[in-house]
């Protein structure tokens, strides 16, 4: 392994790792959210889309960080659980069998870290048996819809602790890309932050990775695990979802669609169901509308983003890129890998109309993010050509009449700055590329 330092353009000094000529990105964020957990008597769960690094930041990185504070790689108990050779461990009592006999002294500290454990049937049988061992510390990880189902989770008995890691952030995926910051922009909104896409040098090999990894693994897995008999709907409602990215819309909304088009037996029932599978399976995320003065959720229509935007792309045979939806999109993301709790906000406002009679109108503002006592109001806009432009992309933010921070994200290059209304202002790559940005 050689350790070496690349200083960007943009003057970041970022730490890489080059293996077999390929670039290892230090996943720091995830990272620290696992030495945070460390022995703290619950077992870290660690969730993700399939693909996005949850083995390699457990087995490779955090195994990496637990040598170099002094574990000893003996009490270090790795099991991957998706490979032949372990094929026999996939039943639980010969698992918790080979686990045990690892243990060899009761008075010191193992760790455990578990691969795709929800191929082991009744595995949580397993970890809450062991969880009950002081001298242990439980790490797994697990990537599809049957694994997160709420009456498992209920099975750890508040002894699980979830890290949800996400596909590369920009500046993740930027670190590693072989070209300068644009250009690895246009790549990351038409590709996505897979961390293989980094890998792949030609562009057809990168469709294709993409289109085979969405059809055959992802898709594949969504209708096995849910005994879907209807494949053809579930393909109609993900087209939909990606031709709407970032679009107030809803189950029965689509279900009109279908029926507008012969599909006379397909309830909103159904819609929602197979959404929650793509939700559950990690595909796709759902942002829920917040009554900012009110103080309360409104509920449907949801707005809907794709955690990857390559596999969205993919998905519409790259023929849709337009490039504002897309930087809703992964600005939404982004906020999501920062750890906030991300909803899409509306501000109810009294005007008069051109009668002077009193009606209620309700602005949009993106994204409310939320985490402990910190709030940001935060719009999205391509560009602000005009003043008129402005002043739209300020309004809802001006009608909060709150102190919290306000924020409008633009693609142009631009530095910081705060306007008349105490609103920053901030270019796309400042956003991503700096984790502090949204306190500048």
């Amino acid at each position: 392994m050689l350790y070496v330092i690349i200083k960007t353009k943009n003057s970041r000094i970022l730490p890489k790792f080059v293996i077999g000529g390929y670039v290892e990105i230090k996943r720091e964020t995830y990272l620290n959210r696992l030495i945070e957990r460390k022995d703290n008597g619950q077992i870290k769960v660690i969730t993700g889309i399939r693909r996005s690094g949850k083995s390699y930041l457990l087995f490779e990185l955090y195994y990496s960080y637990l040598i170099s504070v002094g574990v000893n790689p003996n009490n270090i108990i790795r099991i991957a659980l998706d490979i032949e050779e372990n094929e026999e461990l996939l039943e639980r009592k010969k698992l918790n069998e080979v686990i045990k006999s690892k243990i060899t002294e009761s008075n010191s500290k193992y760790y455990i870290m578990l691969d795709e454990i929800q191929l082991v049937e009744g595995f949580e049988k397993v970890l809450n048996s062991l969880n009950r061992n002081s001298n242990l510390d439980i790490y797994v990880t697990g990537s599809n819809s049957k694994f997160l189902s709420s009456d498992i989770l209920t099975e750890f008995r508040g002894r699980g602790d979830e890290i949800r890691v996400y596909p590369l952030s920009f500046l993740e995926y930027s670190s590693a890309f072989q070209g300068d910051v644009d250009e690895a922009w246009k790549e990351y909104y038409t590709y996505g932050g897979l961390p293989l896409i980094l890998n792949l040098k030609s562009d057809y090999a990168k469709s294709k990775y993409l289109k085979d990894l969405f059809e055959n693994t992802y898709i594949k897995d969504v209708i096995d695990r849910n005994n879907i008999q209807r494949d053809t709907v579930l393909d109609a409602i993900i087209d939909i979802l990606a031709s709407s990215t970032g679009s107030l819309t809803n189950p029965l909304n689509i279900a009109n669609t279908f029926n507008s088009k012969g599909h006379k037996n397909t309830t909103d029932k159904t819609i929602n169901l197979y959404i929650n599978y793509l939700h559950d399976a990690f595909l796709i995320e759902k942002a829920i509308r917040y009554d900012v003065k009110g103080k309360k959720y409104i509920g449907s229509p949801y707005k809907y983003y794709f955690t990857d935007i390559g596999l969205r792309n993919a998905r519409l045979n790259f023929r849709q890129q337009d490039e504002n939806h897309i930087m809703e999109n992964l600005i939404y993301n982004e906020l999501l890998i920062r750890g906030y709790n991300v909803d899409v906000g509306v501000v109810e406002v009294v005007e008069k109309d051109k009668n002077h009679q009193s009606i209620k109108k309700k602005y949009e503002i993106d994204f409310v993010c939320n985490m402990q006592s910190k709030r940001y109001y935060i719009q999205s806009a391509f560009d602000m050509p005009t003043k008129e432009k402005i002043e739209q992309e300020q309004l809802s933010l001006k009608y909060t009449n709150d102190s919290f921070k306000k924020i409008i994200i633009v693609k142009d290059k631009i530095k910081p700055w705060h306007n008349e209304n105490g609103i920053l202002i901030i270019g796309l790559m400042d956003f991503f590329l700096n984790h502090n940005s949204l306190d500048f």
